[in-house]
């Protein structure tokens, strides 16, 4: 089946030229050109991913997207002029799963939905992850210790998902960057930042948590 894509951007030159591409690629494309009609879109079943502007006349592509998170794991790639790192790390720190700054030629556009859509179908992963007292619904999009739910943003619970799913092995800070935000702009700051969170939020918990194993020149582990 073709994949289904929501375009929700304002400016109809630039709309038009990606639909039509998308569709050449063998995509299913439906176009909004605005937030109002972008949501009633991400809200249809059968859309398998977002493609979103920032800059819409009606309203904050952000805002659309936290909306969305609230609710949905659609994988969503966001699209803007918007090319400062503060506006990349908004986005991607409130659900998007990529982000793309205009100018980008089409072909990379078109590789970037296929990484993002692989990404978030993964063959044969499992509904839930354990390791030690820590469960992982990855269906339900839940982390819990002993039974104590976690409250972790959508990066750090993929984090968390991925050095759970393989308790003991060393993941370097470049595998976890193209891993989990797919940017090879992303510093590995960005990890560190991450991590620390984790450790602070597992950490808080009254039962024992596992903990996350830093190795000086190679990266982290998680040690249930």
């Amino acid at each position: 089946m073709r994949p289904h894509l929501a375009l929700i951007e304002d400016d109809p030159d630039f709309a038009l030229m990606c639909r039509s591409y998308l569709e050449r690629a063998g995509f299913t494309v439906t176009w909004a050109m605005d937030a109002r009609a972008g949501k009633s879109v991400l809200h249809e079943s059968g859309v398998d991913l977002a493609v979103l502007d920032l800059g819409l006349p009606d309203g904050s592509g952000l805002e659309l997207l936290r909306a969305l998170r609230s609710t949905s794991r659609l994988p969503v790639i966001v699209v803007s002029g918007r090319g400062a790192e503060a506006d990349r790390v908004a986005g991607l720190e409130i659900g998007a799963d990529d982000y793309l700054v205009k100018p980008f030629s089409q072909r990379e556009l078109v590789a970037r939905i296929h990484a993002v859509l692989r990404r978030s179908q993964p063959p044969d992963a499992p509904t839930v992850v354990r390791a030690g007292a820590l469960t992982i619904d990855t269906a339900a999009r839940q982390a819990s210790v002993d039974g104590i739910p976690l409250a972790l943003r959508p990066k750090e619970f993929a984090l968390l998902e991925l050095l759970a799913g393989a308790p003991g092995r060393v993941f370097s800070a470049d595998q976890l960057l193209e891993r989990i935000w797919g940017a090879s702009w992303q510093q590995p700051a960005t990890v560190v930042e991450h991590v620390y969170r984790l450790r602070g939020k597992l950490g808080a918990l009254p039962a024992p948590a596992p903990r996350i194993t830093t190795l000086r020149g190679y990266g982290y582990r998680l040690d249930p």
